[in-house]
């Protein structure tokens, strides 16, 4: 009994086979592009077009990692992270912000956001931030 609740236990703490990511962007194309590369790379993608949409779906699904877009329409990406930060359910979900809007990583960093990407952005590169937030999480958990 106690070995069966020592592995229950040790389950919960590894990371997730697949990884559930929520791509927030009011661009179909990206959203297209990036759910079908990550895909492929053996995640778990939901999609949203606008920020509203994404905060409700974050609270839903609980993903492991959150890729946004600060340009949106109803409720952009620097509010919507606000809202993620302010809620129990969200407040420790990665967020990668990836936009075309001119500012700067320090920026991102202060609104709460762990990753950034300027567009035009690659799926390889965003791949690359998202395993490397997963690894640090994960890394983390670990002590």
């Amino acid at each position: 009994m106690h070995r069966a609740l020592n592995e229950i236990e040790q389950q919960r703490q590894e990371p997730r086979l697949r990884p559930v990511v929520l791509v927030v962007d009011d661009d179909l194309d990206a959203r297209l592009i990036y759910r079908h590369y990550l895909t492929v790379m053996g995640c778990h993608v939901y999609t949203a077009r606008d920020g509203h949409i994404g905060v409700e779906m974050a609270k839903r699904r609980k993903p492991d990692v959150i890729v946004m877009d600060l340009a949106m329409p109803r409720l952009n990406g620097w509010a919507a992270a606000a809202e993620l930060r302010q809620s129990e359910i969200t407040r420790k979900i990665p967020i990668i912000v990836v936009t075309a809007v001119p500012t700067s990583r320090s920026d991102a960093h202060a609104a709460g956001c762990e990753g950034f990407l300027a567009k035009p952005c690659l799926p390889e590169m965003l791949w690359s931030e998202i395993r490397l937030l997963l690894g640090s999480q994960n890394s983390a958990g670990a002590n």
